[in-house]
């Protein structure tokens, strides 16, 4: 298989045109990204081979510069490049942050009864349809409902509410995919997926990184560390009048009956919420998260050897890891596990791909 290598574009931050392609550009760090979450890298313009109009293609709130897989054609990141540096180096850096970051910079306002979560999420993010970048709303019913309202006075941005409304429990997923507009690809587009689970999770995936194999080497992370382990939940709303909205106890009773301890988690899920029907969502939420802890595999893969991001699979997707038996001390026996991807960074310059994968 070949290695990725990234060809950079600058587009238009407005329509999503290409206007220059940036081949001195390089990212100094991974490429990441994670569901529902804002992403960030370092990158570096070496000017003696930058276009004469590198200027205005990386010009900071105006362009979008965008990472595509050479081999395949796919974009597989986009971001904003917000602080640009420079003066008398050879070279421009930047901090370019992820597609999702400008939900951050437009606020909600929106009131909807009895409306599918997936339409209510929608609903909220609509406003960047108007003088925004190139976005295309992708939403899935989640079949499940809610009341919701937030005002443009209680200056919550898009993105908050976004992250709000996904911690509650039969609330759909989202992220931010870019596309190409055009068969021509000479366009970008932003599609916020929001949908009741990113990505497709067959039963058995094709995709498998093994060990020996693509995989160097993994780490198994599990934890029951305060935020990530509990087995009674109750999130608290915000102080209002001397009083305080909360949800009911919840509690993972099977556990306790089989022998585990009670171990509380009480939070706050965001400023605002103070309907018990949400504040009861959320813990229910957190509690199915939490109640035996959290598992994530980390795998360092060669990206020239691995099953090809973008294309073999993406964000949200079940991938197995094989491990071989004899090959791990930590698991002697072999490792067969199934996952979603929940995150992955990218360092082609290394031939690094790392997918960070949660158990249900």
């Amino acid at each position: 298989m070949n290695a990725v290598e990234i060809t950079w574009l600058a587009c238009d931050l407005r329509t999503g045109r290409i206007a220059e392609e940036l081949p001195a550009l390089r990212a100094t760090g991974p490429l990441s990204r994670r569901i529902g979450s804002v992403t960030n890298t370092s990158l570096s313009l070496d000017l003696v081979g930058a276009p004469l109009e590198w200027e205005a293609a990386t010009d900071p709130a105006r362009t979008l510069l965008v990472a595509v897989d050479t081999a395949t054609a796919v974009p597989l990141w986009s971001g904003i490049p917000l602080p640009r540096v420079g003066g008398s180096a050879n070279a421009v850096t930047f901090t370019a942050a992820s597609s999702e970051c400008y939900l951050d910079r437009r606020y909600a306002a929106y009131s909807g009864t009895g409306v599918d979560r997936s339409t209510v999420m929608a609903g909220v993010a609509a406003p960047l349809l108007t003088d925004g970048p190139p976005f295309v709303i992708d939403d899935l019913p989640t079949g499940s409902t809610m009341d919701y309202t937030v005002t443009d006075e209680d200056d919550k941005t898009i993105l908050s509410v976004l992250q709000e409304l996904d911690g509650q429990d039969g609330a759909p997923e989202w992220t931010i995919d870019t596309v190409w507009a055009d068969t021509a690809q000479t366009s970008v587009e932003l599609i916020l997926r929001i949908h009741p689970a990113i990505g497709i999770q067959p039963d058995i995936p094709a995709t498998v990184f093994d060990m020996p194999g693509c995989v160097a080497d993994y780490t198994l992370t599990e934890s029951y560390e305060r935020g990530r382990g509990a087995t009674q939940v109750i999130a608290r709303g915000d102080t209002q009048g001397g009083g305080r909205t909360s949800s009911a106890v919840h509690t993972a009773d099977d556990l306790l009956a089989a022998g585990w301890c009670l171990w509380e988690y009480r939070y706050n899920p965001g400023a605002g919420v103070t309907d018990t029907g949400q504040l009861d969502a959320h813990a229910a939420q957190s509690l199915a998260l939490m109640r035996t802890g959290s598992r994530a595999w980390t795998l360092q893969a060669a990206a020239s050897a691995a099953p090809r991001l973008g294309t073999d699979w993406g964000l949200g997707d079940t991938i197995t890891l094989a491990v071989a038996p004899d090959t791990s001390p930590r698991h002697p026996a072999g490792v067969l596990v199934t996952a979603r991807a929940w995150g992955w960074d990218l360092d082609a310059g290394a031939d690094k791909l790392t997918p960070i994968l949660l158990e249900d």
